[in-house]
């Protein structure tokens, strides 16, 4: 693998990884419209898979690094981590200070993904379209429904990794959100920023637990993918059409806190959230600065398949 080609693949990573710190942003949705996605899934079920084991005693190290796309792996796993950073420093901030123009600028990105996603199904039949309306139900619903409470106890972590690491593979799904839903959202954030910044022993081992979670969830639910890309490619593609469509909802950028809770430090955070008219919208809508921001993240779409392309 050359350089460049490394290099373009960090950035897909860094892409994935600021994708997946944010709630309603999924880091799959990046993977596909950057051109890696199936390759992607192959690779996590060659590396988790008994394969491995096979081509290693077969042909030694280089056998098993070439049997897992080594690589592919590594590159994107290190744009990865440096996206999860700066999303967990950075993006927070954005978050905090200017909401509207982040979401609308995401806004734009997944409805060229709907759009770029919806154009890979083969044929639009009756089970196409009623699996593309089930499954924008199911991502719609999903936006609307109401927090559980969270816990610190490591099965909690760890079931919470299991399922929140489906995000990485299903464009549409945020697993930032799905942990929000949870309740669990702010003890992970929390920990990386405290495992990252004071190695504090209880942080790591929170982050431990939940890592291992998504071990488990990828071994699983990448075999899952696979099997469903080769044997329904385009009810799958019209699945995946549907969940970017349903989890528009979440990412709206006018939308009006409903409830309310308070995190460690005092401050009020927004529990759930309804979507309103810029009209409706208690501050300053900024309109055009969204409009606009819409239009680059959906015009970003057709850069990133470019590049996709080139890759």
């Amino acid at each position: 693998m050359q350089n460049k080609e490394r290099f373009t693949l960090a950035l897909k990573g860094m892409a994935m990884g600021i994708a997946e710190v944010i709630p309603g942003v999924s880091g799959g949705t990046i993977a596909f419209i950057t051109g890696i996605y199936e390759r992607l899934l192959l690779s996590i079920k060659a590396v988790l898979g008994p394969g491995v084991l096979q081509a290693f005693r077969e042909g030694g190290i280089p056998a098993a690094w070439k049997k897992i796309d080594g690589d592919f792996i590594v590159s994107l796993l290190m744009g990865m981590a440096v996206g999860v950073i700066v999303g967990v420093f950075g993006i927070s901030h954005l978050l905090k200070h200017y909401p509207q123009l982040l979401w609308a600028f995401f806004f734009g990105l997944i409805i060229a993904s709907a759009v770029y996603v919806g154009r890979q199904v083969g044929k639009w039949g009756p089970r196409e379209i009623a699996a593309l309306i089930v499954a924008a139900g199911l991502a719609f619903f999903y936006t609307i429904a109401a927090p559980a409470q969270g816990s610190e106890a490591l099965w909690a972590v760890f079931l919470s990794g299991l399922v929140a690491i489906s995000a990485l593979m299903l464009p549409g799904v945020s697993g930032s959100f799905i942990l929000v839903l949870l309740g669990m959202y702010a003890l992970i954030i929390n920990s990386v920023k405290q495992a990252l910044s004071a190695f504090d022993t209880s942080s790591l081992l929170i982050v431990g637990t939940f890592a291992v979670g998504c071990l488990l969830g990828l071994a699983t639910f990448s075999r899952v993918l696979t099997w469903t890309f080769k044997h329904y490619h385009n009810t799958t593609m019209a699945v995946l059409t549907g969940f970017m469509l349903g989890s528009l909802n979440k990412i709206w950028p006018w939308r009006q806190a409903v409830s309310w809770r308070t995190d460690s430090h005092g401050e009020q955070i927004a529990v759930m959230e309804r979507s309103v008219w810029p009209s409706q919208f208690d501050g300053e809508p900024m309109v055009f600065f969204c409009i606009a921001l819409m239009l680059i993240g959906f015009g970003l779409v057709f850069l990133l398949e470019r590049l996709g392309r080139k890759a």
